[in-house]
């Protein structure tokens, strides 16, 4: 089965069609840079623009920067206030063939991480991060997620951690990578002491870069690039796509 992958993050569009037993793109991944704090009516229209591009009327699984229950947006960190309270779903269904399946852009990259990336038959607890406009988590036991942990919103050094070690920070702050590197182990040395990891993945746009920062300074925890890089959010899309078709037929 083939469902169209889309991740929506702070800055782009991502989507590709994906081969939903292999985690394979099977088109040329599209892109479509975005004005930042995009109006949902704004952003449901370069959606369409994505959906069109591939001629796509199957299923479509979205990914999407806030924290999601019921298709509902409940947070707006990196994203225009307006986007608070809005039904995703409903507002996607306008320009996707039929209600798309929406969940948190960190969720999505991690499933695609534990169901054939780096996290592929790891057992206990795994936590991915994903490093970009802000920072995205992902948490799993033995295989499952727990959705919306938006860890990236603790405090350090008295801001929120975004703010202090995802990627904008780095450009905003004029850091080298070394001295990033620095801020984002302390990061991620305050989620190890609350979850005792067995692996940590790294994704998001920074994981193309890992080699300029990897080994994370001062990280006990097993420590990893993404397999997919910063495709996992478009793979994992689908596949949460996939998952709730094959659970809605066996109901």
């Amino acid at each position: 089965m083939r469902i169209l992958g889309v991740d929506i993050g702070g800055s782009a569009i991502k989507a590709a069609p994906v081969d939903v037993a292999t985690g394979e793109l099977t088109a040329e991944r599209l892109r479509l840079e975005t004005p930042t704090r995009l109006s949902p009516g704004d952003m449901a229209v370069h959606l369409g623009e994505a959906v069109r591009h591939f001629s796509w009327d199957g299923p479509v699984g979205v990914g999407f920067p806030a924290a999601i229950k019921n298709g509902m947006a409940l947070t707006a960190a990196n994203i225009a206030p307006a986007w608070l309270g809005t039904d995703l779903r409903q507002l996607f269904s306008g320009v996707c063939p039929g209600p798309p399946v929406v969940l948190n852009d960190a969720d999505a990259a991690g499933l695609a991480e534990v169901r054939f990336g780096a996290g592929q038959g790891v057992a206990g607890v795994i936590l991915l991060v994903t490093v970009g406009t802000g920072l995205g988590t992902a948490l799993f036991v033995d295989g499952r997620l727990l959705p919306n942990t938006e860890l990236g919103h603790l405090y350090l050094e008295q801001v929120e951690a975004e703010q202090y070690a995802s990627d904008l920070a780095r450009k905003r702050d004029g850091l080298s990578w070394g001295e990033w590197a620095e801020r984002f182990g302390e990061y991620l040395q305050h989620v190890e002491k609350l979850f005792w990891p067995d692996l940590m993945i790294v994704g998001g746009g920074t994981s193309h870069q890992h080699e300029r920062f990897f080994p994370v300074p001062g990280v006990s925890s097993r420590t990893v690039p993404a397999r997919f890089l910063n495709d996992a959010g478009v793979v994992g899309a689908a596949l949460a796509c996939a998952e709730e078709m094959t659970a809605a037929r066996q109901e």
